[in-house]
């Protein structure tokens, strides 16, 4: 697999001394395109891979500032954005807008600039997937491709890509580097996933959720669905999101909002990844997941918890059955979960014709189902042929809680975990995962990441779709299912710390 920048600049220094100065003109965007109004003054040299970066700058301890500085230095300043201090989807809508009003004016710079435009983003995979979304709200109709650099703690998102776990050199030759990877990296689709809850929840008169309740940045409140909304007028509230790699509901979630909570309480301890690595190790042995029969009741059970259903087909809702033993369940779209481990593996030719099932494509519309018992049941993952209960290939999930014995839960998506309240009378909360739309990753070197369309990936179809003559089902999209809600309802509360997005 990949290797981390740190090593790549040392083994690579025939690569580094041959990256002529001159080169970095290629990812060049002048300050016209960047600002508003600002004097048109273009360079000789037309870029042959413009770059915005958008850098964390409080991920990886002090590794995110360094970066910063590098790319600052390296690059047109104005062309790189700290995201503690520059929000996105503001940054994004001034450039498309400054590329547009050029390219009407008859400016072929602006659209040569357009046509070849990559993100880059370095953070964990919180900060990815913001990005992400704000790159899906914005419907762009040539979004443009997106390298992550592995700023966090797991780098999930990163290690799909080829682009590595490990944290990142931060010198200029390590920088260097990395650009001209971005340069000849291979563009992927990859699916988006919606995520639409619903929940009833105490409300102020302004119509806002209140305390207790603490959802994560990528889940975003609808308000309101529709002037129709019958469960709207009975007090429920509806939020929105999306995910690139997983969604995850148990004991990894739980670990993760503790290490987070942790985090948050004591930064001073978490200041590289391998001290971060480490008190996730802890904080999973301290919580009793190696010895769960024991330690958590039965109730927390992921059967108990929730009754699941799952699309196969499209129109066709059927209940998923869930072992008993069940305590964590992981709807994965990307082989790389907990630090790059793939929880669903590599089932054997037969497995996957019983099942009718197909190799894990990150394009095809399907989500792969994975559970778990235990911590000692995750550790296989570490074996060459481990792997999870694979429960489903999915077009779409749902999961329905009712009231029990439990009163809360813990999720995670994408690495981002939160503390989701349970039923406690005869209400309902209900979690809806679907596919919407997609977008375009750079991959680089060797990465686990498949595609569908890719020629030498085998294909199996799953069941007997080839041969259906039914006609397409055409569905209307509602409003809220319509964005990720990361542009146009995303807010940073007054007192939120960036660092807290892994």
């Amino acid at each position: 697999m990949a290797k981390d920048l740190k090593d790549q600049s040392k083994s690579q220094g025939t690569v580094t001394s041959s990256f002529e100065a001159d080169s970095l003109e290629d990812f060049w965007i002048p300050d016209y395109i960047l600002l508003r109004d600002s004097e048109v003054k273009k360079p000789s040299h037309v870029p042959a891979c413009p770059v915005i970066v958008f850098i964390n700058s409080r991920s990886g301890g002090q590794l995110g500032g360094e970066l910063l500085l590098s790319y600052q230095t390296l690059l047109n300043k104005n062309q790189v954005f700290d995201l503690n201090e520059e929000a996105p989807d503001k940054v994004l809508h001034q450039l498309f807008f400054n590329l547009e009003k050029h390219k009407h004016g008859g400016d072929s710079l602006a659209s040569e600039i357009q046509k070849k435009l990559r993100i880059i983003v370095a953070g964990g995979d919180g900060t990815a997937g913001w990005i992400l979304g704000v790159i899906s709200d914005l419907s762009l109709a040539q979004p443009p491709p997106v390298a992550t650099v592995p700023l966090g703690t797991g780098n999930n998102l990163p290690f799909a890509f080829g682009w590595g776990k490990k944290n990142p050199g931060t010198d200029h030759e390590s920088v260097k580097i990395f650009l001209d990877q971005v340069r000849n990296a291979q563009e992927m689709k990859v699916d988006s996933w919606h995520v639409l809850l619903r929940m009833k929840v105490p409300k102020e008169g302004s119509g806002d959720p209140v305390e207790p309740l603490k959802l994560p940045h990528s889940l975003h409140a609808v308000h309101p669905v529709s002037q129709s909304d019958a469960l709207d007028e009975e007090g429920y509230c509806t939020f929105r999101g999306g995910f690139w790699n997983y969604f995850s509901m148990g004991m990894d979630a739980q670990v993760s909002y503790a290490f987070h909570a942790e985090r948050k309480l004591n930064p001073e301890k978490f200041k590289n990844q391998s001290s971060n690595q480490s008190a996730y190790a802890k904080l999973t042995c301290s919580q009793g997941w190696f010895w769960a029969s024991l330690s958590h009741p039965s109730s927390w059970n992921i059967g108990q918890l929730t009754k699941v259903w799952i699309m196969r087909k499209p129109g066709h809702w059927e209940v998923l059955a869930i072992p008993p033993t069940i305590r964590s369940i992981i709807c994965l779209n990307l082989p790389s979960f907990s630090g790059g481990l793939n929880p669903w593996g590599i089932p054997s030719r037969k497995r996957l014709r019983l099942k009718e099932w197909t190799p894990p494509y990150v394009d095809d519309g399907f989500l792969e189902v994975v559970g778990f018992r235990n911590a000692w049941h995750g550790a296989v993952l570490y074996t060459p042929s481990g792997h999870g209960t694979r429960l489903a290939q999915a077009r779409a999930i749902r999961f329905e809680f009712q009231k029990s014995t439990a009163d809360h839960t813990f999720m995670r998506m994408d690495g981002e975990p939160w503390k989701q309240p349970l039923p406690t009378k005869d209400d309902t909360v209900t979690i809806e995962i679907s596919s919407f739309g997609q977008v375009n990753m750079l991959a680089t070197g060797i990465y686990p990441a498949k595609s569908i369309n890719d020629p030498l990936t085998p294909r199996t179809l799953k069941g007997s779709e080839g041969d259906s003559d039914d006609e397409p089902e055409v569905v209307e999209i509602s409003e809220e299912r319509k964005k990720f809600g990361a542009t146009s309802s995303f807010e940073l509360p007054k007192d939120f710390n960036l660092s807290q997005v892994s």
